[in-house]
């Protein structure tokens, strides 16, 4: 599985960077609006520090076709490569998936809830989808086996579109659609920190440490030269 940040704050990536083994960055214009700056810039940013071997995903804004394709030119010539555009998935967003999909450039259907969305979405020719975790839970229904139900559309069908789960309230969640073998998720940064964030966990580690220091009166291999 694919793991991205789902958080625009330049601060809060480079910190998940240095720690953890993330494939890139995604965003939407919620997210953009929690930074306080021209999203141009905010998204520059993001990418001249990810590189251009990452994958950033920047949506387009327009409500209709036409002007979600030009939303959509506007940001690959800002981010260049491996920039996936996110797209709504409703009727207008489908008609500019498969026009931007026959000029070459990857789209994400996005704020996905059923899974009819993901599969008109994917055979639009989409390269992901984005289906809302918790956002489906607080509508009655369960996120997970939602997003279940779209990998098997996926995989049944044989599409060449990948499922990015999206909006998720805990690790478990995104544990469980890992062990079905869901290609992609996003997470806010509290949510990644989430996974090994575990007192049984840092208090065995302690404890190793304790131990090493009773038996040599140091804290570390090195502190033995």
């Amino acid at each position: 599985m694919k793991l991205f940040i789902d958080d625009a704050h330049l601060d809060e990536i480079k910190r998940l960077y240095e720690y953890y083994p993330v494939d890139g960055v995604t965003t939407n214009p919620s997210i953009l609006s929690k930074v306080d700056q021209d999203p141009r810039k905010t998204l520059k940013e993001i990418r001249e520090f990810i590189g251009e071997d990452d994958i950033i995903f920047a949506q387009a804004v327009a409500l209709d076709a036409d002007g979600i394709v030009a939303d959509a030119h506007m940001i690959v010539d800002l981010l260049g490569k491996n920039t996936v555009v996110k797209v709504p998935s409703v009727p207008e967003g489908f008609k500019a998936i498969k026009q931007l999909t026959k000029e070459g450039i990857p789209t994400c259907g996005t704020v996905v809830y059923t899974p009819m969305q993901a599969y008109l979405a994917a055979k639009a020719g989409a390269s992901y989808v984005a289906p809302y975790v918790n956002r489906i839970d607080n509508m009655g229904y369960d996120g997970v086996e939602v997003v279940k139900e779209i990998q098997d559309i996926l995989d049944n069908s044989d599409f060449d579109c990948e499922v990015l789960a999206a909006s998720f309230k805990n690790s478990q969640q995104v544990m469980e659609l890992a062990q079905y073998g869901v290609g992609s998720a996003t997470a806010a940064p509290s949510v990644i920190d989430g996974f090994v964030k575990n007192m049984a966990i840092d208090g065995a580690v302690q404890d190793f440490v304790n131990d090493f220091e009773k038996l040599t009166g140091k804290k570390a291999m090195t502190d033995l030269d």
